[in-house]
């Protein structure tokens, strides 16, 4: 049991220093927050909130593991090599596709919402 609260602790530790390190996990963090105020105000769905925290819980995790690439990689060399940069931008990839479909999911979520508040009655 002591082990495993230790194996916690240092995943707290990561995920405190991927909030205060990375400008991007900020900014993530940021869209987060405003999309839940958002579903919040506009009482989305108990599936819509499902596919919010999955689209959130996406991106954010899919962004530390592409922090933790990054770091890696520098310490592997700080100098341009070529396999390097293709794994360095896998994995940027991989948070892109992320974003897009959160973002996609969203759209599909909030227009209805906002068009109905904005033209009640259609």
């Amino acid at each position: 049991m002591k082990k495993f609260l230790k194996s916690f602790g240092f995943a707290l530790e990561g995920i405190l220093e991927f909030f205060l390190y990375e400008r991007n996990a900020r900014i993530q963090l940021a869209v987060a927050i405003v999309v839940i105020i958002l579903g919040t105000v506009f009482k989305v769905s108990q599936n819509e909130w499902l596919v919010i925290i999955f689209s959130i819980t996406l991106v954010l995790s899919l962004e530390m593991i592409n922090s933790a690439i990054e770091k890696l990689c520098d310490l592997v060399s700080k100098d341009f090599h070529p396999g390097i940069k293709r794994i360095k931008d896998t994995a940027a990839g991989a948070v892109l596709v992320a974003a897009v479909f959160s973002l996609i999911a969203g759209l599909i979520i909030f227009i209805p919402k906002i068009y109905q508040f904005l033209i009640p009655g259609k």
